[in-house]
């Protein structure tokens, strides 16, 4: 899952050793995610592109965690670096384009830092396996990089996502995308949307399923 040109699959296998040097500018963009999802402790969690674990990291943190959450990723070496979960938590290692659960079984889904990296033809796929496997009106929560409409942190935004395209490789991850239409075409009803502007540019959307 890689977009065009972009970050090929098995990058993350070695992006997965130094990876968490970087996720200081991912922390408070995941926390902003997490306050808009706002998971229950009866409720079911996914979390797609888990990577190294940041969001089950600060779902772990919280008091009244969720009883459940499941975190995927298709890099094997990005889930070793995941560190020890709470009891009934766990990890997996699986194709967002075709999760391995049945119909309607999570409340509520995150997916952090990986839509924007998937070829255009892939964002409807992952979109409408997540819109699978969500109950009925269940929530998802989306983080992309992207370039804010205004503000001092628009011409970095502008800045990073020309990067991403001039050497996609290595900078790929910055490509910026606003989510919100493709959510919509899936299905989904947009509910809210945040800008986080510490550490990357980044647009986090919640939406409901439509059932």
């Amino acid at each position: 899952m890689t977009a065009p040109d972009g970050v090929p699959p098995q990058a993350w296998d070695e992006f997965s050793r130094h990876y968490d040097r970087q996720l200081w500018l991912e922390r408070a963009a995941v926390a902003t995610a997490l306050a808009l999802l706002r998971p229950q402790p009866d409720e079911r969690v996914l979390d797609v592109a888990t990577g190294t674990g940041e969001a089950l990291r600060q779902l772990a943190a919280c008091r009244d965690r969720p009883r459940q959450a499941i975190g995927i990723d298709q890099s094997a070496a990005m889930l070793s670096h995941v560190p020890a979960l709470p009891g009934g938590w766990a990890t997996q290692q699986a194709d967002a384009r075709a999760l391995p659960f049945a119909a309607s079984c999570f409340d509520v889904a995150i997916s952090s830092y990986l839509l924007h990296l998937l070829m255009p033809t892939d964002v409807p796929i992952v979109l409408a396996e997540l819109r699978r496997v969500l109950r009925p009106g269940g929530r998802l929560v989306t983080v992309t990089p992207a370039i804010p409409p205004r503000g001092l942190t628009r011409p970095l935004a502008r800045a990073l996502d020309r990067l991403a395209a001039l050497r996609p490789h290595r900078y790929g991850g910055l490509r910026a995308l606003d989510v919100r239409p493709a959510l919509i075409d899936a299905g989904f009803q947009v509910a809210e949307a945040r800008w986080n502007l510490r550490g990357y540019p980044t647009l986090c959307v919640l939406a409901r399923s439509r059932g």
